[in-house]
């Protein structure tokens, strides 16, 4: 080892503390690139969280708005049913009637 010169053995320091600060600088880029990357992650699975929940939230209120519903329904479909009973009334006392509006007109109460 004393063949060694001491501008080599200073050469080969520089080297090594190069080296070292480049990969140090590469590594320190890739765990900055990583927590980037579980940051956004994060910030996604958190919409997704928060868009799960409002899904959950709106999913819970279809059996009462359900519910509703078919009561709406059922009073349209009543009503429904009452305008065809009445409307063929009209039509067969039309039929019968020939002055038909004045019919309507002279005698209110009696339809």
């Amino acid at each position: 080892m004393e063949n060694v010169s001491e501008a080599a053995v200073t050469n080969v320091w520089i080297i090594s503390l190069v080296i070292g600060l480049v990969v140090t600088l590469v590594v320190a880029t890739l765990l900055i690139l990583i927590r980037n990357t579980a940051r956004d992650i994060r910030a996604g699975v958190q919409q997704i969280w928060t868009e799960g929940k409002l899904v959950a939230n709106n999913t819970i209120q279809i059996p009462i708005y359900l519910t509703v519903t078919n009561q709406v329904a059922a009073k349209i479909y009543a009503a429904a049913a009452k305008i065809i009973d009445r409307s063929a009334a009209i039509e067969q006392h039309a039929e019968g009637c020939p002055g038909c509006p004045a019919c309507i007109l002279e005698h209110p109460g009696d339809n």
